[in-house]
Parts: structure tokens; C-alpha cells; sequence
């Protein structure tokens, strides 16, 4: 008797299933009775489509012979996702059209460490400083509203650590405290941006929100830098729901695999070179 006809596709789901699962415990391989458990399959079932996973050269028996991981092979292939665009080629028509409605200074930051690098603006017409400056500058996180829109969206434990790093690096730079900090960051986190409009540099005012990867946590932003009197309660309103439309459409473009949002500094230096 031949198989129904969307056997063939049930088997793949599965397959898929197995893999992202692996994918998910990666640092201890997963055993057949686990993994059975948590995709609700029979372990015969488990344990044939891990054998088919294996002969295709996607997933290794550990040595101690009974669990399971990706093999070298599957990142291989997954590593030829970095050929896609990066995140500098994605979010600049996404700069050019924010500074067009604007008609402010845009930025791309990209968190590297304990700092964020602007990675890309798109000049408006009305003169203004930056903590970051130009293309390639750099900030503690915690200064501006680009890096503190990076920073609030970050795991607890991780931005923890950071607040206690950069504190000396940023009360060097800019008349705001710990609690200051902490006291931005819980408003970021609540509205989903960060307007600094409290003079941190005389006469400038600036919105930031947060670029997501797929687990939610920031790897980068997009803000507007401008005159303090022309960020108004009834512009910022607009300004935030236009800058988190665009992250969101970078966001879903972004590659995980993309160099740029792992060596940000040496990305920017290669692609000043080309």
C-alpha cells in the first residue's frame, strides 16, 4: 500500500522539528527519549528520522552514543546565509525615508560589546551634535537615545553587567546618574523608545527604538537627532510611530548570521575600504 500522499511532507515537518530542537539544546546534545517526549513523536519515529538527518550529514551521534547534535556540516550550510544583505543594506532605505519625512539627522547604531557604533546616518538639514558624530563613532551604552534603546531591550543579567561596566565611562561624558539611568530605561522599556530631550547636549533633543532579532533582544536601533524645539510632544507621537514601523521592517529582514552584527567596528572598516 503506498503512503498518503502528504507522508512525505509530515515526515519533513518532523525532520524540521528535530532539527530546531537540537538547534535550541546545542551545548548538550539532546538524547532520542527526550526529544521524542518534547516534539510528542514514538521514539522508532524519532530514532529513524534522526538516522535519516545523520546519512544526509545534518546531525552527529555524540560519542558517548546516546544523544544527539547538528554535525559541522549542517553550520557549514547554515554559514552560506551570510551572503544575504547585511544590515547596512537593508536599513538604509529605511534611513533615507525616515530623514525625508523628518527632515532630521538619522542614525543606525549597532551594539558591539559595551558600546554601540553608528553604523550608518543620512544627514537633515538642520545643524546638530551627536554623541556618536559620524559614521563610525561610538558611545557607551547607556549615552544617547540610540544606545539606551539598545540597552533597555537587552536579557536583565546581560544589561545588569553592563550598567555596572559603563557607569565611570558614562558619568565621564554626560551629567546623568545611575538612577537617571535606570529611571530611562524602565520608560524605554514601557513605551518602546527613548526621548532625550533633558539637554544631555545644550540645545539638542533626539528619539530612538530598538531593531530586534528573533528572540526579541536588541542588536541595534534607529533614531533622530534634532533641535530640541522641534521635538514636540505632537511630533514625538508621530516621529516614534514612523521609527518603530521601519525597525520593525528591518527586523524582519535581518540575517542572524549577518558579520556586522557580530564585528560591527571591522565590518564599518571594510566597508569604508570598498
Amino acid at each position: 500500500m503506498s503512503e498518503p500522499e502528504n507522508a512525505g511532507s509530515s515526515s519533513l515537518t518532523k525532520a524540521i522539528h528535530i532539527l530546531k530542537d537540537l538547534a535550541d539544546n546545542a551545548s548538550e546534545g539532546v538524547r532520542v527519549i527526550d526529544l521524542a517526549r518534547r516534539l510528542n513523536l514514538s521514539q522508532p519515529s524519532a530514532h529513524r528520522l534522526l538516522k535519516t538527518l545523520i546519512a544526509e550529514g545534518l546531525v552527529e551521534q555524540m560519542p558517548e552514543g546516546k544523544s544527539y547534535r547538528l554535525s559541522l556540516e549542517f553550520f557549514s550550510i547554515a554559514s552560506q546565509a551570510r551572503r544575504r544583505e547585511g544590515i547596512l543594506d537593508i536599513a538604509r532605505p529605511s534611513l533615507l525615508r525616515l530623514s525625508a519625512t523628518f527632515n532630521d539627522t538619522v542614525f543606525l547604531l549597532v551594539r558591539s560589546n559595551f558600546d554601540a557604533i553608528c553604523l550608518d546616518r543620512v544627514e537633515g538639514p538642520f545643524p546638530i551634535r551627536s554623541f556618536t558624530g559620524d559614521i563610525g563613532g561610538k558611545v557607551p551604552l547607556g549615552i544617547g537615545q540610540g544606545s539606551i534603546a539598545i540597552l533597555a531591550h537587552l536579557p536583565e543579567e546581560e544589561r545588569e553587567a553592563i550598567i555596572k561596566f559603563n557607569m565611570p565611562r558614562i558619568m565621564d561624558r554626560a551629567a546623568i546618574d545611575e538612577v537617571d539611568l535606570r529611571i530611562k530605561i524602565e520608560e524605554v522599556r514601557r513605551i518602546g523608545a527613548a526621548q532625550m530631550n533633558f539637554e544631555m547636549i545644550e540645545g539638542m533633543a533626539g528619539l530612538g527604538v530598538p531593531v530586534l532579532d528573533r528572540n526579541g533582544i536588541a542588536v541595534a536601533s534607529l533614531s533622530i537627532g534634532t533641535l530640541a524645539s522641534r521635538l514636540t510632544e505632537t511630533r514625538s507621537g508621530t516621529i516614534t510611530d514612523l521609527l518603530k514601523a521601519e525597525a520593525q521592517a528591518i527586523s524582519s529582514k535581518l540575517n542572524p548570521f549577518d558579520p556586522t552584527l557580530r564585528y560591527p567596528a571591522s565590518a564599518l572598516r571594510a566597508a569604508q575600504k570598498g
